[in-house]
């Protein structure tokens, strides 16, 4: 009998070790398994995220060429018509203005007043065509400087249009390295002149260059009637602005209030340049 309980005992003994066994086994193979699976899935995640990336990266680097492009077409149409401009209108108008100095000699003094002053006209719209022909061309722009050529913009503008249009430099003046956000930065402010001639009915026009150690900030600003920034159309003038100034890594923000005006603000940093 006692033997018997003996090899019971051995018996139950070895099955339990074997189901521990077992259980040890099955939870070492569970894991593995789950390891695996997690390993998959870590790779599987970092392999889609990459490929996301790439994808990001593809079509932020498409939206910069096509900036790039765009900007190249807008600089050569922009050319062109100031080569028309000066080639074309500018040699009828000056042409015109030498026919009607020939004429003033023979004419009577009863109409030579208006004679003169339609005469006038004539040389000041010649002298303003060439001005305007200078400022679309990008390489008479880049000749003359920035500073400059800002100044001969707002000197066009206020035989124009403005009681004032004044240009204020502050600070010791840093040469841009990139010619090509020179041009972008001085496209961007023709731009807002432009609207504030079209839509503002304002009187007065200022232009503010502070060139710090980092960063040049430009505040372009006029008095005229503003409007709601929240509710106005978008058009295209002023989305090329804002995409202009993204090409370029430079924070830009227009601003403006019903009665209160409008004020155009960049900050072009240098660092990115080099």
């Amino acid at each position: 009998m006692t033997n018997l309980l003996i090899i019971l005992f051995q018996g139950q003994k070895t099955s339990t070790a074997a189901e521990r066994y077992l259980l040890i086994y099955m939870i070492g193979v569970l894991v593995i398994v789950t390891t695996l699976v997690i390993l998959f899935f870590i790779v599987f995640q970092k392999r889609k995220n990459k490929l996301l990336l790439d994808r990001i990266k593809q079509k932020q680097a498409f939206e910069v060429e096509l900036s790039n492009a765009q900007t190249e077409i807008q600089e050569q149409t922009l050319k062109n018509i100031g080569w028309e401009l000066h080639d074309n209108v500018g040699q009828l108008l000056a042409a015109a203005s030498m026919q009607m100095n020939i004429l003033k000699t023979q004419i009577g003094e009863d109409v030579k007043e208006n004679f003169t002053e339609a005469a006038s006209t004539v040389k000041q719209s010649l002298k303003e065509v060439r001005m305007l022909s200078r400022s679309l061309n990008n390489e008479v722009v880049l000749n003359i400087g920035f500073e400059q050529s800002i100044e001969n913009e707002l000197n066009r503008l206020k035989k124009l249009k403005f009681a004032t249009a004044e240009l204020n430099v502050k600070g010791e003046i840093i040469p841009f390295k990139n010619a090509k956000h020179e041009i972008i930065i001085f496209r961007i402010l023709q731009e807002f002149f432009s609207n504030t001639v079209k839509y503002s009915e304002a009187k007065n026009l200022s232009v503010k260059l502070n060139y710090l150690e980092d960063k040049l900030i430009i505040v372009a600003s006029d008095d005229g009637k503003g409007f709601d920034i929240e509710t106005v159309q978008k058009g295209s003038g002023l989305l090329n602005m804002k995409s202009r100034a993204k090409l370029i890594n430079t924070e830009y923000s227009l601003n403006s209030k019903v009665g209160k005006g409008v004020t155009l603000e960049l900050k072009y940093p240098y660092k990115h340049e080099e």
